[in-house]
């Protein structure tokens, strides 16, 4: 038999009548991207960190059924910058070549993710532990990812955090290559996030 507090529902699903709208607060929040490095200086640990300046997005939860709950967030691809502390001359490459090569940003300024259904356990009070099923779109491909997220629930606040990994060529994204391949990224990205969202109030 199914744990009682563990459900996995659309988000189309009825509710209570409670839920609450929530505003991603980006000023408040960091979500940040982890590239691992190979190649000749993949010896020399050089692994980027990348900082997402740039997103935003709202929340619907309903503490009575959090199952019912929904995302959305955009991110804008021309804000993803380099946060290691290397020479100005690398961090304009390494940017140069992200923005105009790899993520293409002309072509695909915005990255979206929509979730569609959620499994969600509460752990303890305003604790939950969640899983987002939904659709990311990224580099012109739509895919479905799941996203692991642990949330704490308040009266005019939430807060969420996670990390996951994506690879690169499920969105025919190719990797970072500068100094001629002497500096490469693995397919693999671990992306971490800590996010505040603050209750809307309605409008009449």
């Amino acid at each position: 038999m199914a744990n009682a507090n563990e459900v996995a529902a659309s988000a189309n699903s009825p509710s209570s009548g409670n839920r609450s709208v929530f505003v991603i607060d980006a000023r408040r929040s960091r979500f940040t991207v982890q590239a691992f490095a190979t190649g000749i200086l993949s010896a020399m640990g050089h692994n980027p960190t990348i900082g997402i300046r740039t997103f935003s997005g709202q929340v619907e939860f309903d503490p009575e059924a959090p199952e019912a709950g929904g995302l959305r967030l955009a991110i804008q691809s021309a804000s993803l910058a380099v946060q290691d502390d290397i020479s100005d001359k690398d961090r304009r490459e390494i940017e140069r070549v992200m923005r105009a090569d790899v993520l293409e940003i002309d072509k695909y300024p915005e990255i979206c993710y929509e979730s569609s259904s959620v499994a969600i356990t509460k752990i303890d009070g305003s604790l939950y532990s969640t899983t987002l099923n939904g659709s990311l779109s990224f580099h012109g491909v739509t895919r479905v990812e799941f996203i692991p997220v642990r949330i704490v629930a308040m009266d005019e606040m939430l807060r969420a955090s996670g990390d996951f990994t994506l690879k690169q060529s499920n969105y025919e994204v190719k990797p970072v290559s500068v100094a001629g391949g002497a500096l490469k990224l693995k397919d693999e990205l671990r992306f971490s996030f800590e996010m505040i969202a603050r209750k809307q109030e309605p409008t009449e």
